[in-house]
């Protein structure tokens, strides 16, 4: 007796999805392909994901929200406010580098997806900021930091660190001095927040 069928979930279509994106790139990339990787036929796929544009967009954000739960229970932890920041900033920064370094074409294929996919890409920094945010309330709370306004201020620590998190300096990240200038930058704006 064959083994029984592995139900078709969005999960299984996603992670089929990225391997036809590594293997045809997004321009040449297609549900069929996504289908015939997974067995099944194209409307198969889109019961589960009404169009391609639907696809590559839950794509993009699967790929976006990679370390997102570990950077939320950074933000969510207990303990000072500088050491939370310093350390969700390095976790971000390594995440990303992971992202580039491990796998260089796939990074540049869910770069152009992000492109595709503004919205998702906002929602993202949304999120982001979200946790910079919780983690400046808790130095303010605590007499860590101080600041007018902890959402702006997260804001400005999201743009400031952009360097080690947005993807157009990805090829920057390896550089040998890249840690050391993370260090030096980190410690720039924290001494900006302290009270």
């Amino acid at each position: 007796m064959p083994p029984p069928e592995t139900p078709l979930t969005p999960d299984r279509v996603l992670e089929a999805t990225e391997d036809v994106l590594r293997r045809y790139g997004p321009a040449k990339a297609t549900v069929v392909d996504v289908a015939r990787a997974l067995g099944v036929s194209h409307g198969s796929v889109y019961r589960h994901f009404r169009t391609k544009a639907a696809l590559r967009e839950a794509v993009t954000e699967r790929w976006l929200d990679q370390a997102q739960d570990e950077l939320s229970a950074i933000a969510r932890a207990k303990g000072p406010a500088a050491d939370r920041l310093r350390e969700w900033l390095a976790t971000l920064f390594a995440a990303k580098r992971r992202k580039a370094g491990d796998d260089p074409e796939l990074f540049a294929t869910y770069l152009s997806l992000a492109a595709e996919n503004s919205t998702t890409v906002a929602r993202h920094i949304e999120t982001m900021v979200g946790h910079l945010t919780k983690i400046v309330e808790t130095g303010l709370a605590n007499g860590e930091f101080t600041t007018p306004d902890a959402r702006r201020t997260a804001q400005s620590l999201w743009s400031a660190t952009a360097h080690f998190h947005d993807p157009v300096y990805a090829q920057e990240w390896s550089d040998p001095g890249a840690e050391l200038a993370f260090a030096d930058l980190f410690e720039l704006l924290l001494n900006g927040l302290r009270a």
